[in-house]
């Protein structure tokens, strides 16, 4: 795809401008990047043993070495290294900016950055966009180091009717580092995978429906998909504003509490976010303690569709619950299948209407959907994974945002998705639903495309409402995640469960990327 040459020019750039001082003056032998917390990093920045400049070149450093054979990251930012020597010079100058601070964050290409493309993977946005998103804006405030761009399923799994997630023309095939031949799941699959890797300390994803959850899932990492409204989407790449948000992707809650504390917030831009509570915490970390588990009551939702490992896994998980003093109540959602028929149709007309807005924000490049339309079928290095665009054609013909039939489609949609959780966590007096994220990851094969009818993800995504997930435990060598769901605003709730779940079933181990496996 031409992304290697791109992709090793900017790391050289970027190493040169490196002091010859070697890493492990900076980072003692007996530092293990892939197990430390952000708490634990600013410890050691803090006393000396660690700058930001000597973690972003850690990082770098394990991209160059590790990347080759997960292809999580799309391209570099050469001034990574220059924004860490910033966060250096104002840890010196003792005027920190809190505790991303010097964290090296990795974000997915469908999110508008003002020094690097933005393509959604996509040749055809192969250009600057007019400014950085709202998030980006947050971050950067907040002294994190914008370490690069994350590839993805091109233009976020919506273009075909058989797409292969990890796909993108721009960036080629993202591996999942626990079995490279294994799928990542979902849009967010280089986010992920690049954290699953430790390619960088977090990551910034996006859903729609199970694109950060399902490749958190895959790949043994923690992913929050939060409340709709609690992060901006000005400058995020979109599907449906009824449904899409950002959101992190790390290695711990503790990491993801703490980047969601920077990401949230108000944005006069997008309409979602005013009605973002103005009693919404400002630290999601400090709700993170022993024992929230004990006393609470949750709901199993178990999907055997999912299949036998995972279910077994699941029964697991329920047993570590009861340990840790939880009550767990087996339950199934209603309306689902009435959500499947509903979400697809309703998601076309918001597509072809976003989009055009999206693109209409751009400098250069398509102005419209007819237009992607027409790019695509000019380019063939757009149709070497999956070739058609389908979706973009059915969008393109959609009904309209102002018919009727669509309005009262998208009504009962909403509607029916907010009801399936309220009224069992209501029934049963639930803290949160809990179930599978995924099941083990399937073959990566661009002439079959993905195998992912994973329904766990959907009523929390088309009602709005967060969904976390954390690591469960192993089908043979591939994770399984599983997810925490709740009412609407009650993300510092299900992260503190799904952190607890963290301390007292640990299951997460690192990725050892052998090329194939016979499970």
């Amino acid at each position: 795809m031409g992304r290697r040459p791109v992709f090793l020019a900017i790391l050289a750039a970027a190493l040169v401008l490196v002091p010859a001082a070697p890493v492990a003056s900076a980072a003692p032998s007996r530092f293990d990047l892939d197990s430390a917390d952000i708490p634990a990093l600013q410890a050691r920045m803090a006393s000396g043993r660690l700058t930001a400049a000597g973690l972003t070149r850690l990082y770098l450093d394990r991209i160059h070495r590790i990347d080759g054979k997960v292809n999580a990251v799309l391209a570099l930012n050469p001034s990574s290294l220059g924004q860490a020597a910033e966060s250096d010079a104002r840890r010196r100058a003792h005027r920190l900016r809190g505790p991303l601070d010097g964290i090296p964050v990795l974000v997915k290409d469908n999110v508008d950055t003002r020094d690097q493309w933005t393509t959604a993977g996509s040749r055809a946005l192969r250009s600057y966009p007019a400014a950085d998103a709202t998030l980006i804006t947050r971050l950067r405030a907040a002294g994190a180091v914008i370490l690069g761009k994350a590839n993805l399923s091109e233009w976020a799994n919506f273009r075909a009717a058989k797409p292969t997630s990890g796909w993108s023309g721009v960036g080629g095939q993202t591996n999942n580092p626990y079995v490279l031949d294994r799928n990542p799941c979902g849009s967010s699959a280089g986010s992920a995978a690049g954290v699953a890797a430790s390619l960088a300390q977090v990551a910034i994803g996006s859903e729609t429906d199970g694109s950060i959850v399902c490749p958190a899932g895959m790949t043994a990492t923690v992913g929050h998909k939060p409340s709709l409204g609690l992060v901006s989407r000005t400058g995020v790449v979109p599907i449906s504003a009824e449904q899409d948000t950002a959101g992190p992707i790390a290695r711990n809650v503790v990491d993801v509490a703490l980047t969601l504390s920077v990401l949230q917030g108000r944005d006069p831009a997008d309409p979602a976010t005013l009605t973002y509570p103005r009693t919404q915490p400002a630290n999601y970390a400090k709700f993170l303690r022993p024992g929230v588990l004990r006393g609470a009551r949750i709901g199993l939702w178990r999907l055997p569709v999912l299949g036998p490992a995972t279910d077994a896994i699941m029964t697991s998980a329920r047993n570590s619950l009861v340990k840790a003093g939880a009550t767990v109540v087996e339950v199934s959602l209603p309306y689902q299948a009435r959500l499947g028929e509903l979400e697809f149709p309703a998601l076309l007309t918001e597509f072809h209407r976003d989009i055009d807005a999206y693109l209409a924000t751009r400098p250069s490049g398509p102005r419209n959907l007819a237009e992607l339309i027409a790019y695509n079928r000019a380019d063939p290095l757009e149709q070497t994974c999956f070739a058609g665009q389908e979706l973009f054609e059915q969008a393109l013909a959609a009904p309209p945002p102002t018919d009727p039939g669509y309005l009262a489609a998208r009504a009962e949609l909403s509607d029916l998705a907010r009801r399936s959780l309220d009224e069992t966590l209501a029934a049963y007096g639930l803290d949160a639903i809990a179930s599978p994220t995924n099941p083990p990851a399937w073959k990566t094969d661009c002439a079959v495309g993905d195998d992912d009818v994973i329904p766990s993800s959907t009523p929390a995504a088309v009602a709005g409402y967060p969904d976390v997930t954390v690591p469960a435990g192993f089908a043979g060598p591939l994770p399984v995640g599983i997810s925490f769901m709740g009412a609407r605003w009650s993300d510092a709730r299900m992260l503190a469960l799904a952190a607890d779940f963290e301390r007292v079933a640990p299951a997460r181990v690192p990725p050892r990327y052998p090329p194939t496996s016979p499970s």
